[in-house]
Parts: C-alpha cells; sequence; structure tokens
C-alpha cells in the first residue's frame, strides 16, 4: 500500500501586528473582554496578497522537504480567501514558485480546508495520481472584516501555512479521516454579499455582512469534531490515549478546550496558539503543525489527531502517524517584502469606512 508522508513543512505570519488593545482604540472591547471569551490575545494583519502568503509558506516547506518546486506533481491552496476567483489563487503560487509541472486548484472548506485538503492529497498519491503534492492553508481575513463589529472583527487574522506529502512504502502521513459538511445550518456562519450573489451596484460597496451566531456555532463546532475524532480514532483502531499530540484548529480556546476533556486528554497534549495569532481559518491546522514541530512536540513514529470545523458548516478529522523526520532538511532565507506600517495603520481606511456605514442614516 501506498503512504502519504508529510516530508516538508513551513508557516508564513505576516509581521504587523494588531492586538487587542489595539482594537479597544478603534471599537468598544478590551483585552480583558476578548482574551476571556475567545483566548486571543493578537493576530497578524497582512500587507501583502494571499498568494503572497502561501508562496512563502510553500517555499519554506520545499527547502524543509530538500525539493525544488519542479518536482511537484501538484498544488491544493485551501483558502476562503482567495486574491482572485478567477484565476483560482493556486496557480499564482504555481507561477510564483515556478512549479510548472505541478495541476493545480483552490479548495474552499473555509476553516476546514486545510483537513479537506490533506484528505484530498493523500488520495491522489494513495492512487498513484501524483507522487509530490503541496497543501497550504492561507487566509487573508482582515480583508473580510466589519471593525464597527467587535462580535466577529476581534476573532480572525491573517497566516498560511504548508505542508509537502510525498509517496511512500512506509505507513506514515494521513492514516484515517472523516469529512462532513452540516449543510442545513450553514446560514449561521455566513458572508451572503462575498460573491457573485452580491448586488452589483451596492449602495455602500466594500462593506461585507458577517453572520455570525457564536453560540449555536460553538455547539456544532464541539459536536462536529467530537463526533469526527471519535469516528478516525474508531477507523485506525487506536485509542485517545495513544494520541501524543492534539492539533485542532484555533478558532476559540473554549472549543479547544471542550474538545480536549470530551477525550479524556490534558491540555500538554493540546498544541494552542490561538492567543498569539487568532483563527487564521484554513491557516490555524499547519501553522499551529509547524510551530509544534519547531517546539519538538512532534517526535518520530508519534500519532497526532487534528480536527477543524468551519463556515458551510463543514467538518473534519485527521489521524496522522508521523514518519522518521522532525527537523528540516533545509531552511528557506525568503522573507515577506518589509511592512512599514503597524496593524492599525494597515487597517486603518477599512476602519473608517466600516464606522461610516455603521452610522444610522
Amino acid at each position: 500500500m501506498t503512504f502519504a508522508n508529510i516530508t516538508g513543512w513551513g508557516k508564513c505570519l505576516p509581521p504587523a501586528v494588531l492586538s487587542n488593545d489595539h482594537l479597544s482604540t478603534i471599537m468598544d472591547t478590551s483585552d480583558e473582554w476578548i482574551h476571556s471569551r475567545t483566548g486571543i490575545k493578537a493576530r497578524r494583519v497582512s500587507h501583502v496578497s494571499c498568494s503572497a502568503l502561501a508562496t512563502l509558506a510553500a517555499r519554506r516547506a520545499l527547502a524543509c522537504a530538500g525539493l525544488e518546486a519542479s518536482q511537484l506533481d501538484g498544488i491544493i491552496l485551501a483558502t476562503a480567501t482567495p486574491g482572485t476567483l478567477v484565476p483560482n489563487g493556486a496557480s499564482a503560487v504555481q507561477q510564483a514558485l515556478g512549479a510548472h509541472k505541478a495541476a493545480v486548484f483552490d479548495l474552499n472548506a473555509a476553516c476546514t480546508g486545510f483537513v479537506y485538503g490533506l484528505s484530498v492529497g493523500t488520495a491522489l498519491v494513495q492512487t498513484g495520481m501524483m507522487k509530490r503534492v503541496l497543501i497550504i492553508g492561507a487566509e487573508r481575513l482582515t480583508k473580510l472584516l466589519d471593525w464597527a463589529k467587535r462580535d466577529t472583527a476581534v476573532l480572525f487574522g491573517d497566516g498560511a501555512g504548508a505542508v509537502i506529502i510525498e509517496a511512500s512504502e512506509q505507513e506514515s502521513g494521513l492514516i484515517a479521516n472523516r469529512l462532513g459538511c452540516d449543510g442545513e445550518a450553514r446560514e449561521i456562519l455566513h458572508i451572503p454579499d462575498f460573491g457573485t450573489d452580491r448586488e452589483r451596484f451596492a449602495e455602500i460597496d466594500g462593506l461585507f455582512t458577517f453572520n455570525f451566531e457564536g453560540q449555536e456555532i460553538f455547539k456544532r463546532a464541539v459536536r462536529g469534531m467530537g463526533e469526527a475524532t471519535g469516528a478516525v480514532l474508531a477507523q485506525a483502531g487506536i485509542t485517545p490515549e495513544q494520541i501524543d499530540l492534539i492539533v485542532p484548529h484555533q478558532a476559540n480556546l473554549r472549543i479547544i478546550e471542550t474538545l480536549a476533556k470530551r477525550m479524556d486528554a490534558p491540555m500538554e497534549k493540546v498544541m494552542v496558539n490561538i492567543a498569539q495569532y487568532g483563527n487564521t481559518s484554513a491557516a490555524t491546522v499547519p501553522i499551529a503543525l509547524c510551530e509544534a514541530l519547531e517546539q519538538g512536540r512532534v517526535k518520530p513514529n508519534s500519532y497526532l489527531l487534528s480536527a477543524a470545523f468551519g463556515a458551510g458548516l463543514t467538518w473534519g478529522a485527521a489521524l496522522i502517524k508521523w514518519g522518521d523526520r522532525v527537523t528540516p532538511l533545509a531552511l528557506c532565507d525568503d522573507e515577506l517584502p518589509p511592512c512599514q506600517q503597524t496593524g492599525l495603520e494597515l487597517i486603518a481606511s477599512a476602519v473608517a469606512g466600516c464606522q461610516q456605514a455603521d452610522r444610522p442614516r
């Protein structure tokens, strides 16, 4: 049987930080209010495109795997915020990398996108269609936020993470998965005017409606991820005690803690970095995976469990058996272009527009 071993990994976080204290200067909120409800202390704001974030994460993953971009057979870009819809964002990554042999496509499963992408990429390798696939989760969600609405504006940030999977005879990589969607409740996490359904000549252009029913999302996220994790463990014949590290979607610290409690897993076995980055949607899982590796929390041949939940309402879980290598073969020295603005400065024009639109008429 052919497996899809993870041989490379890399992340990209834009340098501009937007802290909770920064947000308290533009809306009625505070660090205590945000952190106590979400676990978030700060997030990043990108000064470059979503594809630029994805490309740098990809370059770092390629260096880690000791590969050239020309050796890739496929590129999957999991994102809900591509810079362009036509053409897709993955083609921009292919162009920037010089991965001319690779087939490319975007995949939108919102926050569950990376788990979906890893599942699809693994299937492509296992069927023999491809040998090396680059899977990226990248988002630039700060471009969609209404900065006059604290219930959603405080939650999200920008970033990207990527992995390389390669065909292997060793049992490694994704060994069990469960994907699904609770489409009947899709309206509770919904940006209705982002796409061709949007009125073309709307009175207020540039402002997006963000429907977000927090309590209902919380309940469905815990249930969806809990059922998915149970299913993949049963599928693989693995007990919760055998899991070495849980790498969950970083949406809300309370959701992460509730998921760990359902599995009777101590928080010491859970990778959590939501405080620094907020919810980067499809990018949270690969960013957290990269940081777990950097911190020495992933050991050779260990079992990792990931779960995610996102708009749609998509959900999924992935059981990964890690391979032998936990350190990069090489490092990439590339960086993003310098950013001369603070996080507040980067969003200043959007804040002004949102505040103007929010005023009574």
